[in-house]
């Protein structure tokens, strides 16, 4: 089905950006559909038939947006063999942030102990983690940059109506990363092509800070809590099915490549029902979309990077495949994404590579180091002026990343 002969299209730079690394991270508990029933009107079967969802990960009180992003790009650095210091560039995508600022992505760096790395969150809500790949790609082959990391992180439950049926049993939380490296072989990051329709903008969202919600004199009435998702779930179906057949045509002819060219979709995990409904438009097989939406719901900017954890994890994506992702959710927004995997061949290994698994948990050690120092040396500045010593046993620790 797949043709491997495919002729790249030039980089202008002569620079790709390839996946080299992926992670992702899961919270343990589980909340399945049974256990629903006891918090709103709803049945398994009923949950099952309308979106194929059997159950959902749900963050405990220790866990956060920071802590499964940070677990799910340690883990994507191992794959890549990519020291913490290596890394020019963190994106987070998430709809969940920790605070409006400073951003997950920052927490993440700082924890990561990427010293040298500019990092930033991105809201495009279910789109943003094949947004966020794109800016990253685009980083790398303008030369500005060498080596990126992209994480989608949510947690879903956080921002959930427990008492809306028509939403808390969809969602659920988790984390997947990439890393992107530069390479001159050809490959990696084809196309991708990102769209808007803020016009659909009351159809799916969270209000907070600043929200015009708060300025509708029908606020009270119209359905929306400060801080909780809602959704007209009608409307998202009909637009979801409509965008991903045309958006994933869209990026293909980008890439100078057909349907029959792809091994794999990856598509956002909303709904099976979404999913079967894409196949049928674009007139491939089921089989030809990555599905795991059964066992973690809708964990939109996480879905994507999570699905292809496991596709890589069961063998469905091999060197050379062209793959596709496909985003869409509130903003309206959708994004596409064409990819021909090389995964670890583009990796460069140095000598000292059997060291570097050592190295990275030195780094992950002196960051928490550094933080608690940084902790303390602010206590002093509060008790005791002369802090030079501390300051200069600061600096000694910059100096060994």
């Amino acid at each position: 089905m797949v043709a491997h002969n495919q002729v790249v299209l030039p980089s202008p730079t002569g620079i790709y950006a390839h996946i080299v690394g992926w992670g992702m991270a899961v919270p343990d508990t589980v909340l399945t559909n049974q256990e629903l029933e006891a918090i709103v009107e709803t049945s398994d079967e009923w949950i099952r038939t309308r979106t194929g969802i059997a159950e959902r990960r749900i963050a405990g009180e220790r866990e956060s947006t920071a802590s499964l992003g940070l677990k799910a790009g340690r883990r994507a650095l191992e794959v890549a063999d990519v020291l913490p210091t290596d890394i020019d560039l963190i994106i987070v995508a998430t709809s969940t942030p920790e605070n409006i600022f400073p951003s997950t992505a920052s927490l993440i760096q700082n924890w990561l102990g990427a010293t040298k790395a500019g990092a930033f969150d991105l809201s495009a809500a279910c789109s943003g983690f094949v947004y966020a790949v794109d800016m990253a790609a685009q980083s790398i082959r303008s030369g500005s940059i060498k080596v990126a990391v992209v994480i989608g992180a949510e947690t879903m439950s956080r921002v959930m109506d427990w008492q809306d049926r028509g939403t808390c049993i969809l969602f659920g939380d988790g984390a997947g990363a990439v890393v992107l490296k530069a390479s001159e072989v050809e490959g990696g990051v084809l196309s991708a092509v990102l769209r808007s329709d803020g016009s659909g903008s009351d159809l799916l969202g969270i209000p907070t800070v600043g929200s015009g919600d708060l300025r509708n004199p029908d606020f009270a009435t119209n359905g929306h809590k400060m801080h909780k998702m809602h959704m007209n779930g009608g409307e998202v179906f009909k637009f979801a099915t409509r965008v991903i057949g045309e958006s994933i045509t869209q990026a293909l002819d980008k890439a100078n490549l057909n349907i029959e060219d792809v091994s794999l979709i990856v598509p956002h995990q909303a709904n099976l029902r979404i999913i079967q409904a894409a196949a049928r438009s674009l007139k491939v097989e089921p089989e030809l979309f990555m599905s795991n939406v059964d066992r973690y719901g809708n964990t939109s900017a996480a879905s994507i990077p999570i699905a292809l954890c496991e596709a890589v994890q069961q063998g469905r994506i091999k060197p050379d495949d062209n793959i596709a992702f496909i985003g869409f959710g509130g903003g309206l927004t959708w994004a596409s994404m064409v990819v021909k995997w090389t995964g670890s061949k583009v990796l460069e290994r140095s000598n000292g590579g059997i060291l570097r698994p050592q190295r990275r948990q030195f780094s992950y050690l002196l960051a928490r180091w550094r933080a608690n120092l940084r902790r303390f040396s602010k206590f002093l500045e509060r008790v005791r002026p002369n802090r030079g010593r501390i300051l200069r046993l600061r600096d000694k620790l910059d100096q060994l990343d």
